[in-house]
């Protein structure tokens, strides 16, 4: 765990030394004077004990505050990375469809590069980058029956690497990247029979 203070915080955390280390001085000094006045001892400590509750309280809020307010904002960035990724799907299964590209699907396809560009990962802008070239590759020989190996495998690493960029599943494990693929046009050869 690591923490980035800021001028202000500093300037706070020494305003709350110097007022715990004035207060403290000040409250031994009462507890001395009232040695000799019967119950102002116990008062004595039993405000020094609140105040340094209160201090401590306070600095356990005020993290818990900004932690919280870290975890929020990660919550709310996977949920725009999920949308995104979610409109793409989308898109790319209503193109899917069609017997052509018609340039309306390939511009809004390059549209969806710059709302990638603010959340992915620079591996999936790559794969991405890689689908768009297929596809216009595709878009110019109009024989999408015979190019469907060629866009699966561009879609395959494509979703692959937005899982990685998700959840952060690598393929560490038994399966390599080429088996992988193919186990993903398999399945989707598979759901179209």
């Amino acid at each position: 765990m690591h923490f980035h203070i800021t001028l202000k915080q500093f300037v706070y955390l020494i305003l709350s030394l110097i007022t715990l280390v004035s207060g403290y001085a000040f409250l031994r000094y009462a507890y001395k004077v009232t040695d000799s006045l019967p119950f102002t001892q116990e008062i004595v400590l039993v405000i020094l004990g609140t105040v340094a509750t209160i201090f401590i309280t306070a600095l356990l809020l005020n993290k818990q505050t900004a932690v919280e307010v870290e975890k929020e904002q990660n919550i709310r960035f996977l949920d725009l990375k999920t949308q995104t990724y979610q409109k793409l799907f989308d898109l790319l299964e209503g193109m899917s469809l069609v017997d052509s590209f018609s340039n309306k699907e390939l511009i809004h396809l390059q549209f969806i590069t710059h709302r990638l560009a603010m959340i992915s990962s620079p591996d999936v802008l790559r794969e991405y980058q890689n689908l768009l070239k297929v596809i216009r590759e595709i878009s110019q020989d109009k024989s999408f029956a015979d190019d469907t190996d060629t866009l699966h495998q561009a879609l395959s690493s494509l979703t692959l690497k937005i899982r990685e960029d998700l959840i952060g599943v690598t393929l560490d494990g038994d399966y390599t990247q080429e088996q992988v693929n193919k186990m993903i046009q398999r399945n989707s050869q598979q759901s179209v029979l």
